[in-house]
Parts: C-alpha cells; structure tokens; sequence
C-alpha cells in the first residue's frame, strides 16, 4: 500500500559504526595510496615468501640427508614429523597472531617482524649444532616455525589491507604462486648446498637468507595508514559475530581434510621415488620440485576464478575443485605407480601439485561470502582475523596428518602384491591421503538438499 511505511532498519551497534567508520577509511587511503607504494606491498609479500616458506617445503631434502647420514641420538623415525610439525606449528599460531596484530597492535607489525626474524635465524642457526633428534624437532619444527609464523603473519594482514578490493582474491593468487616457485627452485638450491658444504653449513647460510630477505620486505611492507592508530580507538576490539554463521564451520571442516592430506607427498614423496620407484636422489629431488611448480600458474588462475565475474561458478565450486582432483590423481597415479617408473609419479607430482598449490587462493572467495553475509545481518566483519582463523584450521590438519602419517608409514601395504604402490608400505598412506582430500572437498554439497531425493527413492 502507498501509505505504509518501510520498515525501518535494525539500528547498527556502537562498535559495528565504528568498524564501519574504518572500513570506510580503509578503503579511501587504498584508492588514494600511490601504485608504487602498492606494487612495493606486493613484491616484498612476493619476496618474504622465501624465507617463510623455503625450509617447510623442501624439509623432504633435508629428512633424505638424516636417513642416508644419521648421526644423531633418538628414535629416526622422528625425523618424518619435522615438516609437518613446522606447517603445523606456524598455522596453528596464527590464529591468535592475526588477533594480536589486526586491530590492537597493528602498529608493532614491523617490530613482530623484525623479532620473528631473529627467532627463526636463531633457530636455524642452532639447529646446525644438533646431536639430537628431540633438538633437531624443536629448532626446525618448532622454534622457528613460531619465528616465521610472527614474519608471515602481520605482513599477510598488511597484503589484505592495500589490496582490500575486488583483486584481493588476485593479490593473494600472485603471492601464493611466488610462494610455489620457493617451492620450486628451494629444493635443488639446498640440495646443491648440502652436497658441496654439509648440512651444517647449509643451514647457516640459511638462517644468513631468512634474516636478510625478511628484513627487505619489512621494509617493503609498510603498516596501512587506517590501522597506525587504531590501537588508540574502540574500534580496536574484534567482531566475533561471524561465529554465529555456519559457513566458517563447514569451510573450516574442509579445509582440515585438505590439508591433513597436503603435506604428507611434500614429506614422503622423495623418500618413496627413492626406496620405492628405486629412482636416483636427483630425481626423488625433481619429485619435490615438480610437485610445487604447478602451483605458480595455480595459484594465480584459482585467485582470478574466485574473482571473476564472467565465470559463474559459486564459491564451494570453486574451492571444491582442488581438492577433488587431487584425490583423483593420489589413487589413479600414486597408487598405480611401480618400481621405476617414473613417468607416472611425475604425473602425479604435478597434478597433486597443481591442484593443492591453488587450493589456498580460493580462500577470497571463502572471505567475500562471509563478508558478504555478516553485511547482510548488518554486523562488522574483520577479513584478517577471518584469514587468520582459515589458516588456524590448516594447522589443525598439517598435525593430524602428519602424526597419522608417522603411523601409517609402519603399516602393511593395502594390497596383497607389490607391483603397485598400494602393496608397498606406503599403501596405507597414500590411501590416506586420497580420501582426506576427497573429504576436503565436501563443501559441493553447501546447497544440496537430501530431501529432494526421497520421491525417486519412493518411486523405485
């Protein structure tokens, strides 16, 4: 009727106006901030990559040296959770850095990176000195996890901030390819420097990389101008409100199964080209390298997908699509791999590789959605802190994977011959790792509805 009037609008709570009123001043210094200032944002997030990220990716390199060249004290076998327990170590920290550094102590971001960087130099540059498995556990997977967890995890914010539009979904494709071509070329890199100088010097001059490469994206990589006094504002505290909504519980969920699955090939896929296919160390080295190159092309072409507006597919599309497919190529070419045949594990390497490398730049999409529904409800939403948690929920499933993996490996094979890798001790992993990534991309199913099925239930 023409005389009756609209409802009126739920009024906004205190703290929603003010993470309104920052928003609004967010997203104004970004489109007036100069396109050098934020191309140096991208190339020093491109750059700090390496030293993040170079040590987890290519620990397969370094878990090869310790078996064919113990000399340390404890149980070797300890040796296999090293890399997961750092994936584990640094996903599960950040959750509460992300917290820390959002909002109340965005202005210490720089500071967090420079103490990170000496934890993790120290760290590596110990480690060097071990005699000990427990000791090698604690500097590699722990310590200087915590340290590049405190590098990655206020510069990550920073990224999100510069690039808070509709290419943020973009920005963090590009920073996840470089984070791929470390993948890449680290392992031939360490290899190389492990050959010619021992694992001891070798991680000197380590901890010599991590410690200059990070201070030069520090200094890339300033605070955005909206957060240098937010610490000063009510608007410093966080909106929880996003856990009133189902859709970072059923993400979260499949996020744990992707990555329960992830880093077990980064892990075991050179040891296994080795005692398994009988391939030469080179090539159980090129395993590693190939399983991570895809993912600079992935990363990027999945940030663009979540992003495109051409392109209608949803956001558990999208994200769906990953995890699927490397299950896929874990049971037809894992699984089917023999005893020298190396074809068909490159195959999979690549495949897996490119498939979980992109995996990660399908989270804009997971942040646009969740934004989207708390501005539906009218409530403040904080992207990082969301961020933070999604990569909280990682670590989850990096720990539980990697302590299942520890297991499964001095398990029987699945399969009564060993032409196949299924019969190999390796069966039960791969199995594992198959149906943890299958799992992981359960989130296909957001809109499907059981009922619809019951009338052809009925009429057969």
């Amino acid at each position: 009727m023409a005389g009756t009037a609209e409802p009126a609008l739920p009024e906004p709570h205190e703290a929603t106006r003010d993470q309104n009123t920052f928003d609004l001043e967010q997203r104004t210094n970004t489109e007036q901030a100069e396109p050098k200032t934020k191309l140096g944002v991208l190339i020093g997030s491109g750059l700090i990559q390496l030293p993040i990220w170079g040590f987890a990716m290519s620990y397969g390199v370094f878990q090869e040296y310790y078996f064919d060249n113990w000399t340390f004290e404890g149980d070797r076998s300890i040796t296999g959770v090293i890399g997961t327990t750092a994936n584990g170590v640094m996903y599960l920290s950040m959750p509460f850095l992300f917290a820390i550094f959002t909002r109340r102590w965005a202005h210490r971001r720089q500071l967090a990176t420079l103490c990170g960087t000496v934890i993790a130099c120290t760290s590596f540059f110990l480690s060097a000195y071990s005699t000990t498995v427990w000791h090698l556990l604690v500097t590699q997977g722990i310590t200087s996890a915590l340290g590049t967890a405190l590098i990655y995890s206020p510069n990550t914010l920073s990224l999100g901030e510069w690039y808070s539009s509709s290419n943020r979904a973009l920005a963090y494709g590009i920073v996840l390819s470089c984070k791929n071509i470390v993948g890449t070329s680290c392992p031939f890199m360490l290899r190389a420097l492990i050959d010619r100088y021992g694992y001891r010097t070798t991680l000197k001059a380590w901890a010599a990389i991590v410690g200059g490469l990070s201070i030069l994206a520090m200094l890339l990589i300033p605070t955005h101008p909206s957060k240098v006094s937010i610490h000063q504002t009510r608007a410093r505290r966080i909106p929880w409100n996003f856990l009133r909504h189902r859709s970072i519980y059923f993400y979260s969920v499949a996020i744990i199964f992707q990555s329960s699955g992830y880093g077990i090939p980064q892990t075991y896929l050179s040891t296994y080209a080795r005692d398994i296919a009988l391939l030469s160390q080179t090539s159980g080295t090129l395993m590693l390298a190939l399983f991570n190159a895809p993912g600079i092309i992935a990363s990027s072409f999945f940030g663009w997908l979540s992003d495109n507006k051409r392109v209608t597919l949803s956001v558990q599309t999208v994200s769906a699509i990953p995890p699927i497919c490397c299950a896929l190529a874990t049971f037809l070419f894992w699984g089917l791999t023999t005893q020298g045949a190396i074809g068909l594990l490159i195959v999979f390497s690549m495949t897996f590789g490119f498939f979980s490398g992109g995996y990660s730049a399908t989270w804009g999409g997971m942040l646009k959605q969740m934004e989207r529904e708390s501005a539906e409800r009218n409530e403040a939403v904080d992207p990082g802190m969301l961020y933070g948690l999604l990569n909280g929920v990682r670590g989850i499933g990096y720990a539980s994977g990697g302590i299942a993996g520890v297991e499964l490996l001095n398990s029987e094979g699945i399969l009564a011959s060993q032409r196949f890798a299924y019969g190999t001790p390796y069966g039960a992993l791969i199995l594992f790792t198959g149906l943890s990534s299958l799992l992981g991309g359960w989130v296909i199913l957001w809109r499907w509805n059981p009922t619809r099925l019951l009338p052809l239930l009925s009429r057969g």
